[in-house]
């Protein structure tokens, strides 16, 4: 009994995570994030790793699937120019591994 307490939370949990399905916004009053582009993993708040697939983008660990419409995303996200300018800075792995959170204050920015 306890194990099936145990599961349905767990599943619960699981279920409460939103996807990480991104939409690249214009305009930045149209964002939900605003997005900079670091050059070095040891400045960014969030490692992130393009999926190829959606169903590879789920929960909130930085693997981000681009979609194309702004109906399908679950963030809209706007790339800022300046750091001082944005809510979360990123570094774009080439490895699934390399992706995760490294500033894990900032994680509520993409639940």
């Amino acid at each position: 009994m306890k194990q099936l307490i145990a599961l349905s939370f767990l599943l619960s949990i699981g279920l409460g995570l939103s996807g990480q399905k991104v939409y690249t916004v214009d305009y930045k009053s149209d964002a939900d994030v605003k997005v900079f582009v670091v050059d070095y993993k040891s400045d960014a708040d969030l490692v992130v790793y393009k999926c190829d697939y959606k169903s590879d983008a789920s929960g909130n660990q930085g693997y981000w699937f681009f979609v194309d419409y702004k109906s399908d995303a679950d963030k809209k996200i706007f790339f800022v120019d300046y750091k001082s300018d944005a809510d979360l800075k990123i570094f774009f792995a080439d490895y699934k591994s390399d992706a995760g959170w490294r500033e894990k204050s900032k994680q509520h920015l993409m639940y």
